[in-house]
């Protein structure tokens, strides 16, 4: 199996930023490569691995190191705040973020088709990449080389959910002072999209009875939501500090 010259010395440029030098490049290789140009070389009849399988290891990784670091590295928070930490810290959004710290997209291997799409910048590869790259670390020298690489990564992402209240659950606490109520109907509705396709910001506002009761944006359809209902919270003079 012959890789891209040009490719393989983005990988060997790829190791020198992460300060990590696989013993096996090709788990390295694997990780990079989307299903997209494994799938035009299928007319080819070359064979090559794409990142899906490592993607799906890598899932779970990043689960058990984060899982880790804020059960036994950020104080003692009970379950619920522990699996909201988790939640925002392994999401696509989040690893999205930390692919776009390592400008992952320059070092994949595209097929032409997603390459003219702009899959470079798009979220859902880039995330997908970031899990299989932390797999290949995995399966290259195992669960401490994994943790070395990802921590400098969850810890400013974790630091920052606590920093900005991200562990309350606005909308589940807007929907049980709504519920005191009976008969008002809570909804939500996208009402605004802007930006390109991997880098989209959303706007949502939440109604109730079909009145507007607050507006949010952000960077998923779920953040702007949150973002929302915290809004609708403050407007009825909820309190929304943080809690630990």
């Amino acid at each position: 199996m012959s890789y891209p010259v040009i490719f393989v010395q983005k990988a060997e440029e790829l190791q020198k930023n992460i300060g990590y030098t696989f013993n096996t490049p090709e788990y390295l290789y694997e990780a990079l490569t989307h299903s997209s140009y494994t799938n035009e070389l299928k007319s080819k009849h070359k064979v090559f691995p794409c990142n899906e399988r490592l993607e799906f290891l890598g899932d779970s990784v990043l689960s058990f190191v984060v899982s880790d670091y804020i059960f036994n590295g950020i104080g003692r928070y009970q379950e619920g705040d522990l699996t909201k930490i988790r939640s925002a810290a392994v999401c696509e959004d989040a690893c999205y973020q930390y692919a776009k710290k390592l400008e992952l997209g320059k070092y994949l291997l595209l097929g032409k088709g997603e390459e003219n799409a702009g899959g470079r910048g798009r979220k859902s590869i880039l995330a997908d990449a970031f899990e299989a790259v932390l797999a290949a670390i995995f399966m290259d020298s195992g669960v401490d080389s994994a943790r070395n690489f990802l921590l400098p990564y969850i810890k400013k992402s974790v630091n920052r959910i606590i920093s900005n209240g991200n562990l309350r659950d606005y909308k589940t606490l807007l929907q049980q002072f709504i519920q005191q109520n009976k008969g008002d109907i809570l909804e939500y509705h996208q009402v605004g999209e802007s930006g390109p396709d991997h880098n989209k910001i959303f706007e949502v506002d939440v109604r109730v009875n079909s009145n507007v009761i607050g507006k949010g944006k952000g960077s998923s359809k779920r953040e702007a939501e949150q973002a929302a209902a915290k809004s609708a919270l403050e407007l009825f003079g909820q309190s929304v500090n943080e809690q630990s």
